[in-house]
């Protein structure tokens, strides 16, 4: 760990979208550097507790713990916590994301058995070290008896991506905190001369794609989602 190559989570999140992968991104390299007193400066929505409509009570704090980790809340501002990528899952796992439900149930029971073994504690109830000890285990296939620990990271990791940097039409990225994490402006029509310059900034319009006319929002998110059956990135 001590020779492992250090990126900023701004640098990493960057990487993120522009590879438009979750798998060939080490959990060690999300985490290295973030403190309590980093994420005890953002300023940034707070997320309010809420019901999960899938996922059972215990599963649901399982994830919301997970997600907490993977994109952590520092410095540079909110993260996968004020996206509310947690709930982005849960409602998905009941429309696009249904078949992926089972390994869900069987994974975070798996994780927690496991933490309880190792650590004597749910992963939820476990510090924020010990849990991100955690997921470089199921990351890299030491977490002992989890069978497909790496697989089931890859999924939570995609999950938590898409929940935190999709169009907010699709229940995550709430109040547009992964757009303006990575300093994607929005949905936009027509793009000035100006706006086409690598140093440019332009304003971000918090505007989801389904503002606009083209797309029609008859349906609710859910809904468009079970009828889309696949996966929606953003």
């Amino acid at each position: 760990m001590d020779d492992a190559p250090v990126l900023t989570r701004r640098e990493l999140l960057k990487r993120v979208t522009l590879v438009g992968t979750a798998v060939a991104i080490p959990v060690r390299l999300v985490t290295i550097g973030r403190t309590s007193a980093d994420a005890a400066t953002v300023q940034g929505v707070n997320a309010a507790p809420e019901a999960f409509e899938t996922l059972t009570t215990v599963e649901g704090e399982t994830l919301q713990a997970i997600v907490a980790r993977l994109i952590p809340t520092d410095g540079n501002g909110p993260g996968a916590t004020e996206a509310r990528a947690a709930q982005y899952v849960d409602r998905a796992l009941g429309g696009a994301l249904a078949a992926s439900r089972e390994a869900y149930r069987v994974g975070l029971a798996a994780l927690n058995a496991y933490t309880q073994a190792s650590r004597k504690a749910a992963f939820a109830q476990l510090s924020a070290a010990d849990q991100d000890a955690v997921l470089l285990e199921l990351e890299t296939g030491a977490a002992a008896g989890f069978a497909g620990s790496g697989i089931f990271f890859n999924l939570l990791l995609a999950h938590t991506i898409q929940g935190t940097f999709g169009d907010p039409y699709y229940g995550g990225n709430a109040n547009f905190v992964g757009w303006d994490l990575i300093g994607y402006p929005g949905v936009r029509l027509a793009v000035a001369p100006g706006d086409q310059r690598l140093d440019a900034r332009p304003a971000p319009t918090h505007q989801s794609a389904y503002d606009l006319a083209m797309f029609s929002k008859k349906k609710p998110a859910r809904a468009r989602l079970a009828a889309d059956g696949h996966d929606h990135a953003g």
